[in-house]
């Protein structure tokens, strides 16, 4: 039976997405967030296809009917209506530039920038975005569908690239959103594909938790005859739970001897918020031990090629390879999962723990003022760590 406005407006949202039909592939699609949206169901080129007519009061009956007639006189005249909407809204982008999903991509990748984003957060937005360019960067973005975003993650899932295909429709996701925020599109259509793509696999940093082992790994670690940089690099991994890049990165600036502490600033957190460290008696042995042969330099482990430049992204994980332990062992960002399995299970506060490792505090009105939370706690406790050790 034909729809009518009563009808339509009695719908009601429910868990899952209800579809009435008013005849001739129109229907009325209710979702469980209660929008009311048309679509247009028809054949072409023996592929069944749908076509969206807008939104529910926006879009009044009577209309909806007329643009489902104006569709299907362009089937029969040979024309894919929506070849001839996506020709359209390219054209129109064409007519206003600055609206066009690059352009605003652009900006928002410029905005992030300026808000103080670390290198490495922005390269991979810029790698996200470019993958978005070739099939939407030209469309205006009030006009960009939800089926729009999920062709090109079909195109990278095609390739088995299942990750990369979820961090691009989430970066579709912010980039819309900023859209919303700066009056240029309505909605995030890219929210829609929650759910639509297949799910990567979880693959974990390899780590070795038997305290057994740990205690050879150290052992290998001391014995480790390679760039001394080299070897106190993979100390810092091993008792202070900072990441791979953050080690890397560490500036004698940074190091506070009378406090016995490192502060690493937000700009080079992967959460962008300083970090404190508090640090071992053994830790301060090490770094009095390397500062002869680094200590005239910013880095506290400068590359040996350019004194500027910190040791290169792989030294450490060459390093462990060198010393006998595989990729499915040990890996460098492994030494977090060591410490945190090896002090949870010895009972320590978990609170205390998951500061130390500068994870994300869920409240963000917490994660405002704790840059020093715990302190003293977790200066008894990396001292009980290092002693473990």
């Amino acid at each position: 039976m034909a729809l009518t406005d009563t009808k339509i407006r009695a719908l009601k949202p429910t868990d899952r997405t209800v579809k009435v039909s008013d005849g001739g592939g129109l229907r009325i699609e209710v979702t469980p967030n209660g929008s009311k949206l048309w679509r247009l169901a028809y054949r072409f080129g023996g592929k069944q296809k749908l076509l969206s007519m807008g939104k529910y009061p926006i879009v009044g009956l009577a209309d909806a009917r007329s643009a489902r007639d104006d569709a299907k006189a362009l089937l029969a005249s040979g024309v894919d209506p929506s070849a001839k909407r996506r020709a359209a809204k390219i054209e129109q982008a064409r007519d206003r530039p600055d609206n066009n999903w690059r352009a605003v991509s652009i900006e928002f990748y410029e905005k992030r920038a300026r808000e103080g984003a670390q290198r490495a957060t922005l390269t991979k937005l810029e790698w996200a975005l470019r993958a978005t360019y070739d099939q939407i960067g030209h469309l205006d973005v009030a006009e960009i569908a939800a089926t729009d975003i999920l062709a090109l993650l079909r195109e990278i899932e095609a390739k088995g690239s299942h990750e990369k295909a979820h961090r691009v429709r989430s970066t579709c996701s912010r980039v819309l959103r900023y859209a919303i925020a700066t009056g240029r599109a309505e909605r995030d259509v890219a929210a829609d594909l929650r759910g639509a793509l297949i799910t990567p696999k979880v693959k974990h940093h390899a780590s070795i938790t038997k305290p057994k082992a740990v205690g050879a790994l150290v052992r290998v670690i001391r014995g480790f005859e390679g760039e001394p940089t080299t070897r106190m690099g993979l100390l810092l991994l091993a008792y202070t739970f900072l990441r791979p890049g953050e080690v890397r990165h560490v500036r004698w600036a940074d190091f506070d001897r009378e406090k016995k502490r490192l502060t690493i600033p937000a700009e080079r957190m992967k959460m962008p918020r300083p970090h404190i460290v508090p640090l071992s008696d053994q830790v301060m042995f090490f770094l009095d031990d390397i500062r002869p042969l680094t200590g005239r330099n910013d880095l506290i482990l400068p590359s040996l090629r350019v004194k500027t430049r910190p040791l290169s992204e792989n030294t450490f994980n060459a390093a462990l390879r060198r010393c006998g332990y595989t990729s499915d062992e040990m890996t460098a960002h492994g030494f977090r999962t060591t410490a945190s399995t090896i002090l949870n299970e010895s009972g320590w506060n978990a609170d205390w723990i998951e500061r130390q490792l500068a994870h994300v505090e869920r409240n963000s009105v917490r994660s405002a003022y704790n840059a020093a939370e715990y302190l003293p706690d977790r200066t008894r406790m990396m001292q009980w760590w290092a002693d473990h050790l």
